[in-house]
């Protein structure tokens, strides 16, 4: 379980392919203090297990699900990746409650600057969008996000402030860019529970 706060952004340094794996090791420094292998940790808001944990980094597995389901399938060596170690029990939570379970890959299909801050557009499956509401929460890469509005067809705005925009990789995002998004954990439960079409 994590919050989808940011910890920091880390960035791939080799690529390894094995017999239907792919090993990502990946440059890292704050989130080492306590990391072990076989913690969980979040790479771009989807939950995976550190295999190794090294002085300037870790590795992760990366299979079938989770490479057909989530952004890692694209990764290459210099990627930017938002990091979060899980929740410690009786901890803060300062974002909400992000199971690092993607629900699906969406799509940045506009940024306006207001002022000191950004509007993101991103464009989501459908299933998510049955999922979302105004002013609930959304996970993106990640990051945990209030949704802003609710667009047509199947657009979910976003208000960024600037210190999330500068502490995660979405500041390095462009139109056209594909995103992990996790729904709402309570809205899913909601939904799963309402009669068929409803």
């Amino acid at each position: 379980m994590f919050s989808g706060i940011v910890e920091e952004i880390g960035v791939v340094r080799s690529i390894k392919k094995l017999d239907g794996v792919r090993e990502i090791r990946i440059g890292a420094n704050t989130i080492l203090d306590d990391l072990t292998p076989g913690a969980s940790i979040s790479l771009d808001g989807a939950c995976h297990t550190a295999v190794t944990v090294l002085e300037d980094g870790f590795t992760v597995h990366s299979i079938g699900t989770t490479l057909s389901r989530t952004v890692s399938a694209g990764y290459v060596e210099g990627t930017a990746i938002n990091l979060e170690r899980s929740l410690a029990l009786g901890g803060r939570l300062d974002g909400h409650l992000v199971q690092g379970h993607v629900d699906g890959v969406g799509e940045l299909v506009a940024i306006s600057e207001k002022g000191e801050y950004r509007l993101c557009d991103f464009r989501l499956p459908s299933d998510i969008t049955a999922q979302t509401i105004l002013h609930g929460s959304i996970a993106i890469n990640g990051v945990s996000l209030t949704v802003n509005a609710l667009l047509e067809p199947a657009v979910c705005q976003v208000g960024v402030i600037p210190f999330t925009w500068d502490h995660t990789n979405l500041g390095g995002l462009g139109v056209g860019d594909a995103v992990n998004v996790e729904a709402d954990m309570i809205g899913k439960y909601v939904r799963r529970m309402l009669p068929e079409g409803e």
